[in-house]
């Protein structure tokens, strides 16, 4: 076991708060009236009202007083009006780190917990910068930004976004897991940007839509070569972040063996960059 997580103590209300027989349900949507609410971009000033709601909701679930539903409904409603199109999208991989090792060494019941806050609460950070969570593959949430006429912008927030992630994971949900002996979580992110297609499989309007591209296949690349609670980005993400964002990354070098994928405006290797 690691070292105790730094981090501020749950408020103690919510130690103290009298056990309910009842589970409490929240889908994504609702889970939005908080105090980002109404607010795109996730500010300084909310951080820490965000983890200690994070806390707390992880608490109870342990506890088997809350239930986590995420919704993706949102993604598929937004890919409809873009199907058999190629669109501009900025995509992320977050891919949860040690989850096999863990599932050795907890309860099942309390593993698929964990599982399914984890996605919720990514999925929750996605949502409120502008972002959609597109599915859940195992232990790995796919999400993507649209892109409009301020590319840089949405670029940087999409950043700004797993900087959050990662933050969430070490001060939110990981001192939570300490508490109950459990390992604590870390998460590898990937992400790059580029044109996708989008394709729905099957000509009912219920039928699933997914996501299918260059940019998907290198964000999945990218994500396997990074290090936990370590953020790897494209060089054509990288191209669009500000001096002050771009100073927190640094190249990265590849075996070819391991990296393959060519910049097809330069015919050179397609540069990574990973977070400091």
């Amino acid at each position: 076991m690691n070292d105790k997580p730094s981090f501020e103590k749950i408020d103690d209300k919510i130690k103290d708060k009298k056990k309910s027989e009842s589970s409490f349900n929240i889908t994504m949507d609702e889970s939005i009236h908080s105090s980002i609410e109404n607010s795109m971009f996730v500010t300084t000033s909310n951080i820490e009202t965000l983890l200690a709601k994070t806390q707390e909701r992880f608490s109870r679930a342990l506890e088997r007083r809350y239930q986590f539903e995420s919704n993706l409904k949102p993604a598929q409603e937004f890919l409809l009006e873009h199907v058999n199109s190629k669109i501009s999208l900025i995509i992320m991989y977050a891919d949860l780190v040690g989850s096999t090792n863990m599932s050795m060494m907890i309860p099942i019941d309390k593993m698929v917990t964990i599982i399914q806050g984890f996605s919720f609460e990514m999925s929750h950070i996605v949502h409120n910068y502008g972002g959609y969570a597109l599915k859940y593959v195992s232990d790995a949430i796919i999400a993507f930004f649209p892109l409009d006429y301020n590319k840089s912008l949405i670029c940087n927030k999409a950043i700004e976004c797993a900087q959050l992630m990662i933050t969430i994971i070490k001060k939110g949900i990981s001192p939570i897991l300490y508490q109950y002996n459990y390992p604590e979580l870390q998460v590898k992110i990937g992400i790059d940007v580029g044109e996708s297609i989008i394709i729905q499989y099957g000509h009912d309007e219920r039928s699933h839509i997914d996501i299918l591209g260059y940019s998907m296949n290198k964000s999945a690349k990218i994500t396997s070569l990074t290090h936990p609670n370590t953020i790897t980005i494209g060089e054509d993400m990288y191209s669009n972040l500000n001096s002050k964002l771009k100073m927190e990354f640094k190249e990265i070098k590849t075996a070819i063996e391991n990296w393959k994928y060519i910049n097809k405006k330069t015919g050179q290797i397609y540069k990574i960059y990973s977070s400091k």
